[in-house]
Parts: C-alpha cells; structure tokens; sequence
C-alpha cells in the first residue's frame, strides 16, 4: 500500500520546508534524521548530568560549605587553607612569606601559617 498523501512541513532539525509522505515525518531526510537523533541524545545525556549534580548537591548540602566551616576553627593553616581564607592564590601567600609578611614554620614538606598572623594582617 502506497500513500498518496503530500504533507508540506518543515524540518525539525535544519528548517527546510519539504514534502512529507507520511503524517509522523519530522525531517527532510534520512541524515537530518540522524543528526537530530544525535542531538536529542546529547541533550538528554547533558540533562542526565545536570540532575545528578543537583541530586548529589540536594543529597549532601553540607559538604559544599564544610572548607569555610572547617577553616574557621583551624588555628594553623596550610598555604592552600590560607589562601582560600583570604580568597587569593597560593602564589601570593607564598610571596608574602619570602617577603616575610607572614612567618611560616616548615613542618615535613609542608608550610604552616599561624591564623593569628593572618588576622593581623587586617587588624
């Protein structure tokens, strides 16, 4: 059985007007069937990806906020807790010790920072 139906639509994925045989046509053909096929796969994977960062931040809250919580009651820092203390990069507190702005105690390979120093640097 043939159809003898002409159907003027336009495409769904490039926008060209063409003539569908078929009610349930949505491209013009075969490979703007194949890329728009492609495209909702995409999408939905991207969609996919956004719920699970929302369920996993909705699941969990108080691991996003815990690094400020947590340095608020350290009485020493490291380079890189003081840096996010102070919101600048870890180069400039390390600038700031070479330049003996701040005093730093080596301890194994890292360097510890007194929090009393850094809040007298704003005191």
């Amino acid at each position: 059985m043939s159809s003898n139906l002409q159907i003027p639509k336009t495409c769904e994925y490039c926008g060209k007007a063409f003539i569908a045989k078929t009610t349930v046509t949505k491209c013009c053909s075969d490979n703007c069937s194949k890329r728009a096929y492609k495209a909702r796969k995409r999408q939905d994977k991207i969609q996919s990806s956004i719920e699970g960062e929302l369920q996993k931040y909705k699941s969990n809250p108080s691991e996003n906020s815990s690094p400020t919580i947590s340095l608020n009651s350290k009485d020493f820092l490291s380079i890189t807790d003081a840096s996010q203390l102070i919101g600048v990069s870890r180069w400039t507190i390390q600038r700031m010790i070479k330049r003996g702005e701040l005093k730093a105690v080596q301890f194994g390979r890292k360097h510890i920072i007194k929090r009393s120093q850094i809040e007298n640097l704003f005191g």
